[in-house]
């Protein structure tokens, strides 16, 4: 094994892993509001031919992020109104969330199946962008940096603000929080919407980094693998990038067991891999459920405040 295809492997378990941090960046946030979103994968969807169709027509895939941002945040407050204001049940409606973005994605998206849009420039040097080695780290897409700022920034923002204690108040404990004058109902909805925009930057980034065309389902599941990784981490930020590229290796070993040539195992199996990974982190936490579980406490249960 040499270290070009050590440096190969690394470069994509991160460009892989990236989308995947970067929705569940926004399921941490939303799931630390106390709401449980389920819709991770429909709005990933949603973010995805949004930010390709802009991007195809304007040749700028900065504008495409942007609205694949403002698209996830604003079909996010769908779920929002229903599950907040509506009362209605909070895993049912983010399964149908998801269905939605699945199918209007597939609506929306017949018209540019199999074009190719722009891609992002290198932000660094060519010389370094391109070199052999330090590739590594100058090599990825802008969109790569800005994914491990955001979860560094939620991170301090969750643990050192009082934005962040608050946010962790209303989820812990929403009676206590409602009754010394925070808007539980407000809060969660900002929560909801930061998720949103998140899962949409994160599905632009299938479209418009991974693979610069569009494709129906091109997500192929990963909005599900960033709701485990939220479980995962412990719904702890720091987690997030560690469990992230966990998850990104084991998408990664497929592709690099055909090209070393190593066939112990069929592919099908390394492609399953991430997707019984989830499995088992979700059994896990269920047994956790029983022993003590880090989940807030809050996590799921409508706010009423006259109960």
């Amino acid at each position: 094994m040499t270290m070009d295809f050590i440096i190969s492997a690394i470069v994509t378990v991160v460009g892989i892993s990236t989308p995947i941090l970067l929705a569940a960046t926004g399921e941490l946030v939303v799931e630390k509001s106390g709401v449980l979103n389920l819709g991770v994968e429909g709005m990933m969807l949603i973010g995805a031919i949004t930010g390709f169709a802009v991007t195809f027509t304007t040749f700028n895939p900065w504008l495409g992020v942007i609205a694949a941002a403002a698209a996830g945040a604003a079909v996010s407050m769908v779920f929002g109104v229903l599950v907040l204001s509506l009362g209605s049940n909070q895993v049912a409606t983010g399964l149908a969330l998801a269905i939605l973005g699945i199918g209007l994605s597939t609506l929306i998206g017949a018209g540019f199946t199999g074009m190719i849009v722009p891609q992002f420039s290198s932000i660094f040097p060519s010389v370094l962008s391109h070199d052999p080695f330090w590739r590594v780290i100058f090599g990825y897409s802008p969109m790569v940096y800005i994914a491990l700022a955001i979860i560094f920034a939620v991170g301090w923002v969750l643990n050192y603000t009082r934005a962040g204690l608050v946010l962790r108040a209303v989820g812990e404990n929403d009676l206590s929080a409602h009754s010394i004058g925070y808007s539980v109902i407000g809060i969660r909805y900002m929560a909801i919407a930061f998720g949103g925009a998140m899962a949409g930057i994160a599905g632009s980034y299938f479209s418009m980094v991974i693979t610069p065309m569009w494709a129906e389902r091109m997500t192929a599941g990963r909005g599900w693998i960033a709701l485990a990784l939220v479980v995962f981490a412990g719904w702890k930020a720091g987690r997030l990038v560690i469990g992230a590229y966990l998850f990104g290796a084991l998408m990664t070993l497929e592709l690099y067991a055909k090209a070393s040539g190593f066939q112990f195992l069929p592919s099908q199996f390394w492609a399953s891999m991430p997707y019984i990974m989830a499995i088992v982190v979700l059994a896990v936490i269920s047994y956790r459920d029983r022993t003590g579980s880090e989940a807030p406490a809050c996590l799921g249960k409508p706010f009423l405040p006259n109960s």
